[in-house]
């Protein structure tokens, strides 16, 4: 077993509270727990630097922190504080428990107590958006409490789907610290600016609480809603300063200012002290049973975190157990309770599951629980992930890498928030990433967190922002520096699917809906799926649109507070399943068919003879069947054939081919050439979250030995999320460096033809079939050889990432039909599909889609609804990040025929480049047959794995 211990800096006193390495041991306790663990890191305790407030910091806001308890800032909150008093945009980029939050609420509430003091009493406002419900009500609690000492002059609300009708008209009106999230602001607040002209006319600082969380296609949309918010702000007289708190990022004023679009100042220099943190990688040990080809199967990473969330129960260790699914975070929840009542009866109601789904009442109560220590222990989704106040935590136990680096420290850091020490455990999934990271710790250690990836001139994301742009104020020419060059490209297009109309010199918004409905900044897709008891009517919670064909189809095993259910029907139209309670020995996953086609090449590289590339592709999607798989085992009971619409996805990929000379240098004869870039492309999957800040679930991929598109075996790794979300072009960039990971995950492993850390995938459609491991290495062997001086040459993308013209159907994902359920659209490529099968747990991008790629609206709803629930996939997820329960504003309605009226509008698609695609189960024999075999995951942003508030 590694140790690394980083300093020989004294410890802090930690009596009071169970040692890390003590807790450590007695889990390690037994010759075969010892042996699971991989590594130890110890990282060292650290004194904190102090410093003093500004001298502009109001005294009464200093006496009330000093109330608090502190004395005085640390060097990092009180530089913050200067640079925001001097109307200077900043990000804080510390670590967990690094007081970020004090460094902006000083400000902030000074400059509320002189607004005060204005006639109306309401001088200065400031506005809080945080990617969670959870984390805007925790700093709520914390504000109110905070200013306390200061009456009145401080009127601190929250602001999302579950405020009651009856109290936002006074946050309106009165209400001076207004706490919500961007799913909020998107769909209740700008549409209505109207009514909170008084606020947003006071508005002088906005806060974006765990900034770094705003990556990829839902980063994209939240950099254009505050472009909004900063359009209308003008319109109002405000200039409001923007305040970032992010956890350690690379880049964090880089990615400030690409989310904002305005210069931001970076303080990363944590002065805060730290208590001792033991983080140990685990890997569970390898069971008696085979797997597909007599592969060696491991136990499964659920099943040991449960036993672990057990044995800190039973010590009386407070504990948090993070699991990538909200079905995982059920599944530990109720085996540690079995295994409680084993030993102590009394310890079961002291063990909870924390997920997205739960009704707003059921999560409230469970907060409360965890504050006030009535929990020991909770199975959680990364709903608690973010600033959430958990202080009191002795140990953290992570199921699995939760996709990045940043992510893995946000988790650990929920331990030892009271300057404790910590203990931190990974517990390794078994497939490759996993498997290569306990075995390469200076891959978490030693490097830097990733930096933050988003696109908000991705055309997909900005049209229908510009739509919701010019319903709350017209659009000029002056408009066009805010929301970027694409502006220019769009606008015309807008106008001619008849959503947008010029008039003189200003773009106007020409229907009756509202235009914030057009897109949810999720990216889910479609009204929430209510999941119903049939006996009693009795609503249990809700799962996204996306998420619905693959987690509550037909026979889909459904889990909610620790009960089981089977779904008995699911209703696409009328967004509703159907489910009764049983107690089946399974649990299921969704297998699905997967094509892909090529529309553009954007750029390419040579690759000796073979060629790297990037551009523009066309995935169809179509869950077709589902797997009965027993719990603890994994093994296939059975498989049901499922009848589900296609869905279809124009993203951005990268690609690479091999020649046939290259293949001969390999010694891959046609027998094992699909199965060795079958296995290259399950394992590049796997790898690619080390070099793009996505997990697995935000990405796909095909390999196909003879692509019509390319006339060369081809293998295929695209962006999970309509025009692409930046991990494709980031894999392009980054090339040479992942396939070596890559082949070097896979030579590695001590499998004979391989298995799941290496090669094999759970949710392989053609059930792992064929595979071949040698030749996997001895192909990525030929290809990175002959690679390496052709990339470092390096080949510039274009910056665009426009996928294609944006216009009604050539740009949709899908069409809609009357009865709201997706058909597969005309297919817009220069070459034919090629059709893959693989499993999955969750969907792809799902939902209606109207013209222009807009999703289709939700129903009829008032225009600042409740809360529907949470929408979260089951990625990453809701209908309004995180994909839990921050989805929380659907509109108004626009009705089905509108869209057909607009697609008419658009432009024609070219028949010469039109094809008709639909996507059909094969087997792998039949696919061999074909002359492709395919493919490893639909992207799916995680089963739940967004699971946001």
């Amino acid at each position: 077993m590694a140790k690394n211990h980083r300093s020989d800096r004294p410890p802090v006193d930690t009596a009071s509270r169970p040692a890390p390495d003590a807790v450590l041991g007695r889990l390690a306790s037994g010759p075969s727990r010892a042996s699971r663990i991989t590594h130890t890191e110890h990282l060292p305790p650290r004194e904190g630097r102090h410093a003093v407030w500004p001298d502009r910091i109001r005294a009464e806001v200093v006496a009330a922190v000093q109330a608090a308890g502190i004395e005085h800032p640390w060097a990092h909150q009180a530089r913050a504080a200067e640079h925001a008093l001097d109307g200077e945009s900043v990000v804080v980029a510390t670590g967990t428990a690094s007081g970020k939050s004090l460094a902006y609420l000083t400000p902030v509430l000074s400059t509320l107590l002189d607004g005060a003091e204005a006639p109306n009493g309401r001088g200065a406002t400031a506005l809080y958006l945080a990617p969670t419900k959870a984390l805007a009500a925790d700093q709520c609690r914390a504000v109110k409490e905070l200013s306390r000492p200061l009456g009145h002059s401080v009127r601190a609300a929250v602001y999302d789907g579950d405020t009651p009708f009856e109290e936002r008209e006074w946050i309106r009106q009165y209400a001076n610290y207004v706490l919500t999230n961007p799913d909020m602001l998107h769909r209740g607040i700008l549409p209505s600016h109207s009514r909170w002209s008084s606020f947003l006319k006071a508005l002088k600082y906005v806060v974006i609480d765990e900034c770094h969380t705003y990556r990829g296609v839902f980063g994209s949309h939240v950099a254009q809603v505050l472009r909004r918010l900063r359009r209308l702000c003008a319109r109002y007289g405000a200039a409001p300063v923007f305040l970032l708190a992010s956890a350690t990022a690379a880049e964090p004023a880089v990615a400030a200012r690409r989310l904002t679009g305005l210069p931001v100042i970076e303080v990363a220099d944590d002065a805060s002290p730290r208590g001792e943190l033991v983080f140990a990688l685990w890997e569970p040990p390898l069971t008696e049973l085979h797997g597909e080809k007599g592969a060696p199967v491991r136990r499964t990473a659920t099943a040991e975190a449960a036993d672990l969330l057990t044995d800190l129960t039973v010590q009386g260790v407070r504990s948090v157990t993070f699991v990538r699914s909200r079905r995982g975070a059920e599944l530990i929840s109720v085996i540690a309770q079995e295994r409680l009542a084993e030993v102590d009866r009394s310890l079961t109601g002291r063990v909870a599951a924390y997920r997205g789904g739960y009704l707003p009442e059921e999560r409230r109560a469970l907060e409360r629980a965890l504050h006030s220590g009535e929990l020991l222990g909770l199975a959680a989704t990364n709903a608690l992930e973010l600033g959430v106040d958990i202080s009191g935590l002795d140990a953290v136990v992570i199921a699995g890498y939760p996709g990045t680096r940043a992510s893995l420290w946000q988790q650990a850091g929920r331990a030892g928030r009271s300057g404790q020490g910590a203990l931190a455990v990974l517990v390794a999934r078994d497939d490759p990433l996993d498997t290569f990271l306990v075995h390469h710790p200076e891959a978490l250690f030693d490097q830097p967190v990733e930096s933050t990836v988003l696109d908000p001139d991705n055309p997909y994301v900005l049209a229908p922002h510009l739509c919701a742009a010019a319903e709350e104020q017209p659009l000029t020419d002056d408009d066009i520096a805010l929301f970027g060059p694409a502006t220019t490209d769009l606008l015309p297009q807008l106008e001619a699917a008849k959503l947008l109309r010029r008039r003189t010199r200003a773009w106007h918004w020409t229907r009756r809906e509202r235009a914030a409905d057009l897109t949810d900044i999720r990216g889910a897709g479609g009204r929430p799926v209510q999941v119903v008891e049939a006996g009693t009517g009795r609503l249990l919670g809700t799962v996204d649109a996306g998420a619905a064909h693959t987690t509550v189809h037909e026979g889909a095993v459904h889990l909610h507070q620790g009960r089981t259910y089977l779904v008995r029907s699911l209703d696409l139209e009328d967004s509703v399943a159907l489910v009764e309670q049983a107690s089946p020995p399974y649990t299921t996953v969704a297998r699905d068919t997967t094509s892909i086609s090529v529309l553009e090449t954007d750029t390419e590289v040579p690759w000796g003879e073979g060629r790297l590339c990037f551009g523009s592709v066309e995935v169809t999607n179509q869950v077709v069947s589902f797997l009965r798989r027993r719990v603890m085992t994994g093994e296939v009971l059975g498989e049901t054939k499922l009848d589900l619409p296609p869905r279809t996805l124009r993203t951005r990929a990268v690609w690479w081919t091999v020649t046939e000379d290259q293949l001969d240098r390999a010694r891959i004869n046609p027998e094992i050439l699909g199965g060795a870039l079958h296995a290259a492309e399950h394992a590049s999957i796997g790898m690619l979250p080390l070099f793009a800040t996505c997990d697995r679930w935000d990405i796909g991929g095909v390999s196909v030995p003879l692509h019509p598109d390319t006339l060369l075996p081809t293998v295929f790794v695209y962006d999970g999320h309509p025009g692409g979300a930046g991990f494709a072009e980031r894999a392009f960039h980054t090339a040479r460096s992942w396939l070596t990971a890559t082949r070097q995950a896979i030579a590695s492993c001590e499998c004979d033809a391989g298995c799941p850390s290496c090669i094999q995938s759970p949710k392989c459609g053609n059930g792992n079939e064929p595979l071949h491991k040698r030749g996997a290495v001895r192909l990525l062997t030929v290809l990175l050889a002959e690679a390496t001086e052709a990339t470092d040459s390096g080949t510039a993308i274009p910056e665009t990432s426009d996928p294609g013209t944006v216009d009604t159907r050539t740009m949709n994902p899908r069409t809609v039909n009357p009865g709201g359920t997706a058909e597969t659209a005309t297919a817009v490529g220069t070459g034919e599909t090629a059709t893959a099968v693989r499993v999955g747990e969750a969907t792809g991008t799902a939902g209606t889609v109207g013209p222009a790629g807009l999703a289709e609206p939700a129903p009829e709803q008032a225009r600042e609804p409740a809360a529907p629930g949470d929408a979260a996939p089951e990625k990453a997820a809701p209908v309004g990040a995180a994909r839990d329960d921050a989805a929380d504003v659907p509109g108004e309605a626009v009705p089905t025929e509108a869209w057909g009226q607009a697609a008419e509008a658009g432009a024609k698609v070219p028949k010469e480049t039109a094809r008709e695609e639909t996507a059909t189960k094969e087997t792998a024999s039949e696919g061999e047959q074909r002359g492709w075999v395919s493919d490893e995951e639909r992207p799916d942003r995680m089963p739940d794995e967004e699971d946001r508030e």
